[in-house]
């Protein structure tokens, strides 16, 4: 065991790189496994108006923690329906399928902490570019192993537009 404590992590908002969204949004990458020696993983999303934020999926090694920081988001937990407003917390343990987006008629703004950490700033910049139509959705699914996010395309979550 080493004698050295470990350095503090300051990311002042305006270092954060920014990840654009089509609908308005964007993924805010915080600290990565990286920068906290394997412990967490944190990003902000912030959401357009009722604008999906990850398709049903699960991780298997990690938790993952939401903190709603403004409006509402909706999340699908085990097959369950929950609505999140602002100040609501929502801890997903691993294994536990999942899918979470801006609700129907707000924005969601989000806090995601994922714990323990998992190299994924590249993860979310390649969503990026799939949900700005650079890059096919297929051009992830090998990557999930890497990534600890094994999605459920079987699952259908949303209710249909209209």
């Amino acid at each position: 065991m080493s004698s050295r404590e470990p350095d503090a992590l300051v990311v002042p908002a305006a270092t954060a790189e920014r990840v654009e969204l089509p609908h308005g949004g964007a993924f805010h990458l915080l600290a990565d496994a990286v920068d906290t020696g394997g412990e967490l993983g944190a990003n902000r999303l912030t959401l357009g108006v009722g604008a999906d934020g990850a398709a049903p999926h699960y991780h298997a090694l990690s938790s993952e923690l939401f903190y709603v920081l403004a409006g509402t988001a909706e999340f699908l937990l085990d097959g369950a329906s929950e609505t999140a407003p602002a100040g609501t917390l929502v801890v997903v343990p691993p294994g536990m399928p999942h899918a979470f987006g801006a609700a129907p008629g707000s924005a969601a703004d989000l806090l995601i902490v994922l714990a323990p950490g998992i190299q994924r700033f590249e993860y979310f910049r390649h969503l990026g570019r799939i949900q700005n139509g650079h890059a096919d959705f297929d051009s992830l699914l090998t990557e999930q192993q890497r990534y600890d996010v094994h999605f459920l395309p079987a699952m259908s979550w949303r209710r249909p537009a209209g």
